[in-house]
């Protein structure tokens, strides 16, 4: 609970001023349908937000609760909200000399799934990743401050460079963008969630090589639908972009090309970028195709992954947004397990005042809802620990069910804060998972100096999962530069959970292979 309180408008058409609310007089059956027919009346009012403001007479003029006052009649808010498919949000709350004054949020819960799509963005420092992101989601031009949208670290200010990944969302309705008016505002984010048809959330990495290993977390650990990798026009092609790109091609991830600042070279730099991007593209077996109005959006939203789209753009004039607005509004979700058992690999851990361990991630397969039994693990010894989902929300935006395919936010009580780490799993209760040290998989070497051979010992990137493996090569005891191979892995300091198929990355600075999890072995 906050420790001020302003009061609002009393004249604003979802605002409702009440001295307190008590369960024995207000959950009777005829007087309770009176106020969850308001209550509705005001969630209308405020596009699916109201505000109830207690402790104060009709007029706004305080009277003050006592704490168990404000507690019965936050408690009857709860009831009445549930009845209207809304929860109570926050609650803020101030001393006066007559008592506590309270200001209630209550906001309509979503309960049906929308077209969602999880999309990543990836390529070279200074190639203008964050500020594409950013004049996405806002509708604005690039007046050289917008990549501030996305870094909030300080550091990442200072430095103005990413380090860590950051999430934003955009919205469509009726085939037009839903903008965020500030992108910083957790409530505007919980807005468009609430008036788009189609949410996509944005991933957006990092590209200065020291992070690699972050950039590698948001490729592979966020079930992302499509990749995006921004090519600078001024700069072309580097060994980041190709280690970017390598990584998404490897994981089979469909991508998109933007080459961006195009209004700051000449047509004849165009393309050569253009041409090199191509080289590129074919060089891995796919098919570039370069958009250049809506009728070649048209011809390739159902065929990306073999074809490539490539977008020219410009933030600074927002040349190709509309091309790019034109294909993330028509691109088909890739397909998921939306009836399969509930996985979610955690990818942070937060401790949220009043909602205690909260954990982050993209949820695999199945359907998450609050008041769900999971297990939690596995810890250092291999074990998962049995926790309850207290509530669900999808950037910022309370909802009752999340389905597969969305990145949410997962308030859990049964573990402290502490023993939760990235690279866990939440799963059913009903699938029994189990940790392994040791699989079997194969593996393409892409980069290395020499070879890649028995007593290797990289870091193995999965999902959300980064720890060193020792590598015992199958066959000759080595797999040299642009070879395949087959290997036992084993993990080095503790048990984890993967499967069969799950896709992994080995590196050692860079990237030096990509491979497939073929099976999962038992302890020897």
């Amino acid at each position: 609970m906050g420790s001020r309180v302003s009061l609002p408008p009393s004249e604003e058409g979802h605002i409702e001023f009440k001295s307190r609310l008590l369960s024995s007089v207000h959950l009777r059956p005829e007087r309770r349908q009176q106020l969850v027919a308001q209550m509705k009346s005001r969630l209308i009012e405020g596009g699916g937000v109201a505000v109830y403001v207690l402790g104060v007479e009709d007029d706004g003029t305080p009277a003050g609760l006592t704490e168990v006052e404000l507690e019965e009649s936050v408690a009857v808010i709860s009831s009445l909200a549930a009845e209207c498919g809304a929860r109570v949000r926050r609650v803020e709350r101030a001393s006066t000399e007559g008592g506590i004054v309270a200001k209630v949020v209550i906001e309509r819960v979503s309960t049906s799934p929308k077209s969602h799509l999880t999309v990543g963005v990836a390529g070279h420092v200074n190639h203008g990743k964050s500020t594409l992101v950013a004049c996405l989601v806002t509708g604005e031009r690039d007046d050289g401050t917008k990549w501030l949208y996305m870094d909030t670290l300080p550091h990442e200010i200072s430095r103005n460079l990413s380090a860590d990944l950051h999430f934003t969302v955009l919205g469509f309705r009726e085939g037009r963008p839903v903008f965020l008016r500030n992108p910083r505002d957790r409530e505007e984010k919980a807005r468009v969630v609430r008036e788009a048809e189609r949410v996509v959330s944005i991933v957006d990495t990092v590209g200065h090589e020291p992070w690699l290993r972050t950039t590698i977390r948001g490729l592979l650990g966020q079930g992302l639908d499509y990749g995006i990798l921004v090519v600078a026009a001024d700069d072309g092609p580097t060994y980041i972009t190709r280690e970017h790109l390598g990584v998404m091609f490897g994981s089979q991830l469909p991508v998109i090309v933007c080459i961006t600042k195009v209004d700051k070279v000449g047509r004849k730099r165009l393309e050569e970028v253009r041409e090199e991007v191509s080289r590129l593209i074919k060089r891995v077996g796919r098919v570039p195709y370069q958009v250049k109005d809506r009728s070649d959006v048209d011809v390739v939203v159902d065929k990306v992954n073999p074809v490539v789209p490539i977008v020219e753009v410009s933030s600074a004039t927002r040349q190709g947004f509309d091309l790019l607005y034109g294909l993330l509004s028509s691109l088909p979700p890739r397909p998921k397990r939306v009836n399969g058992p509930f996985l979610m690999y955690v990818d942070r851990v937060y401790n949220v005042e009043g909602a205690g361990t909260v954990v982050s991630g993209t949820i695999l397969q199945g359907t998450l809802r609050s008041g769900d039994a999971l297990l939690l693990g596995p810890d250092d010894k291999g074990s998962f620990a049995e926790v309850r989902v207290r509530s669900i929300e999808v950037h910022h935006s309370k909802v009752e069910e999340a389905y597969a395919g969305q990145l949410v936010g997962v308030a859990i009580r049964g573990v402290p804060q502490g023993s939760v780490r990235r690279g866990m799993v939440l799963s059913g209760s009903e699938t029994r998972p189990r940790a392994v040290r040791r699989f079997d998989g194969e593996f393409v070497v892409l980069n290395h100096p020499t070879r890649v051979a028995t007593g290797y010992e990289p870091i193995f990137h999965c999902h959300t999962i980064a720890q060193s493996v020792k590598t015992f090569v199958h066959e000759n005891g080595f797999v040299a530069p642009g070879e395949q191979g087959t290997a036992t892995f084993s993990f080095k300091y503790r048990p984890e959970f993967v499967r069969e198929d799950d896709v992994f990355v080995l590196r050692e600075g860079r990237v030096k292979g990509i491979g497939r999890i073929t099976r999962v072995l038992e302890d020897s």
